[in-house]
């Protein structure tokens, strides 16, 4: 898969809270949930991200909580995958269970600002700074999580394999 979009950058240990702050927890509706996502980080953020959009972290991305409302959050709020040297385990298996990709990638977390526009394959790892022309290589998704990004998450990849195992 070949995502391409426009940067947004925050710092290390961006935890859950951050993401979404707990006040908007009454919800699941990924809907919702957007039109707060970062907000307490950057007020505006909820306001200036688009779709296909970009997220460049630093260490331990996700930490915090387990709720899941903080990938549903992003994805619904247009961030097409995020980029970070490390993000907490459950986050990680969160963002993948609802088919949010997630590439571990110091240097590219390093290299990559605000606003550039960026390429990632999540296929190969391969991402790429259109901006700069710098380009990092994280490690790709095992075969397994390919299939369940391909399938937009975790319920509906067994939702396809059912169907066409059933």
């Amino acid at each position: 898969m070949i995502l391409k979009g426009k940067t947004w950058k925050f710092g290390a240990n961006i935890d859950t809270d951050a993401i979404i702050p707990a006040r908007y927890l009454n919800t699941s509706q990924p809907e919702e949930l957007a039109k707060h996502c970062m907000e307490d980080a950057d007020p505006d953020f909820p306001h200036k991200v688009s779709q296909g959009d970009i997220m460049v972290a630093g260490k331990n991305f996700g930490c915090g909580s387990s709720r899941e409302h903080a990938p549903i959050a992003l994805k619904a709020a247009g961030i097409s995958c995020v980029i970070a040297p490390t993000f907490a385990r459950i986050f990680y298996r969160n963002a993948i269970n609802i088919g949010l990709p997630i590439l571990e990638c110091e240097e590219a977390a390093e290299g990559i600002q605000e606003g550039d526009v960026v390429e990632v394959n999540t296929d190969t790892g391969a991402i790429k700074n259109l901006t700069t022309g710098a380009e990092f290589q994280a490690a790709p998704f095992p075969e397994f999580i390919e299939k369940i990004m391909a399938a937009g998450g975790l319920m509906a990849y067994v939702k396809e394999r059912t169907r066409n195992n059933g």
